[in-house]
């Protein structure tokens, strides 16, 4: 029988028809195949057996070898790369799903491994006092501090806006039925939007107007390949880690959901802080981003179905993004649909390795 909990909707979202309104949340899983950082079979077994979500947001995807930060993350930028993930987008389309890549540069949450010139790039020259996951010499991984960053000149900028708009038409290219771009957690982008990460005193720094630019011209390069309709963003403005807790960040964050609405960006995708402390998002910034963006808006951070259909039935959300729950129950909407027990994640294989805690879940048995 059909469930009629909110979350089993349909949606249009763009050109897409989705037929309920759970998404696989993006999450690295750091088993892409080396050396080249290629997406592969294993990876379309994985997306595939997930495809009953309405929409599958793919792990984040660097956009170049500068914008990587952990190991064994699949890029999208050589020919190699939108081969594989052509071979996963098909896997999804044959098991019925809808499948987004998310567009990913890291800026200052790298490691000197991944970097053409052994040092990464930011908005200023500030480090994120964190850690990345680097695989060694000795095939081991191992979290290692960031080193301290560079800052962008302008041409860097405009370089990484070009890097955007490839990987969009590199996607196109791949079969993926829209974009994400990672504007989040204390990424390249996020980095710009913030006083604690952006020093600059130049068109990209200081003013709200400045410090969105940046994100608003990859917004538009990466809309002219995938279609604004087809073209979404992740934003967390209540992440406090990363050197990242900016006074001023809220307004800001208002300040380009306004600008993104003007461009008909078709989505927001609101990434919650999910760690134990963390603050809770306050009803008023709900309130106050339905009002400025009129978009679609998804939510994701330690949701599970009951919190999910809350947020829906109150007009807070659109869909709701699940993460972990995802890994361990390849076939959740159908366990929240006939209320169904969970499986436990074996958080131990997270990242990397075979097909152990990745492919190897199976689907309710009774």
């Amino acid at each position: 029988m059909m469930s009629t909990s909110s979350l089993f909707h349909p949606l249009q979202l763009g050109p897409l028809q989705l037929p309920n309104r759970i998404v696989m949340a993006p999450m690295t899983r750091s088993r892409s195949s080396q050396p080249g950082d290629v997406p592969n079979d294993l990876m379309a077994r994985y997306y595939a057996q997930r495809a009953s979500a309405g929409l599958i947001v793919s792990e984040a995807t660097p956009v170049s070898r500068q914008g990587q930060g952990y190991s064994f993350t699949p890029g999208i930028y050589s020919e190699e790369q939108v081969a594989g993930w052509r071979r996963v987008t098909d896997a999804v389309h044959a098991a019925g799903g809808r499948m987004v890549v998310q567009l990913w540069h890291v800026g200052r949450m790298s490691h000197a491994s991944f970097q053409p010139d052994g040092v990464p790039v930011a908005p200023s020259a500030l480090s994120p006092d964190a850690q990345v996951w680097v695989v060694g010499e000795d095939g081991v991984g191992r979290m290692v501090d960031c080193p301290l960053p560079r800052a962008m000149t302008v041409d860097d900028i405009r370089a990484v806006v070009g890097d955007f708009r490839r990987a969009a038409a590199n996607a196109m290219r791949a079969g993926f039925d829209g974009v994400e771009i990672h504007g989040g957690n204390g990424y390249l982008l996020d980095q710009f939007l913030r006083t604690t990460s952006n020093h600059r005193t130049d068109d990209y720094g200081r003013s709200i107007a400045n410090r969105t630019r940046f994100v608003e011209e990859v917004v538009a390069a990466v809309a002219s390949e995938a279609g604004v309709e087809r073209t979404g963003i992740r934003l967390a403005p209540f992440i406090t880690q990363r050197n990242m807790n900016c006074p001023d960040i809220i307004p800001t964050i208002l300040s380009l959901a306004k600008k993104l609405d003007e461009m008909g960006l078709a989505y927001i995708h609101l990434a919650e802080a999910d760690w134990d402390d963390a603050p809770a998002i306050p009803e008023v910034f709900r309130h106050a981003l339905r009002q400025t963006y009129k978009g679609r808006v998804i939510v994701a951070g330690k949701y599970d179905a009951g919190r999910a259909e809350r947020i829906l039935n109150q007009g807070l959300a659109d869909l709701v993004a699940f993460g972990r729950p995802f890994v361990a129950n390849p076939d959740l909407p159908a366990r929240y649909a006939a209320k169904l027990p969970l499986a436990e994640l074996d958080s131990q294989s997270l990242f990397g390795g075979d097909a152990r805690g990745y492919t190897d879940y199976g689907v309710y048995a009774g």
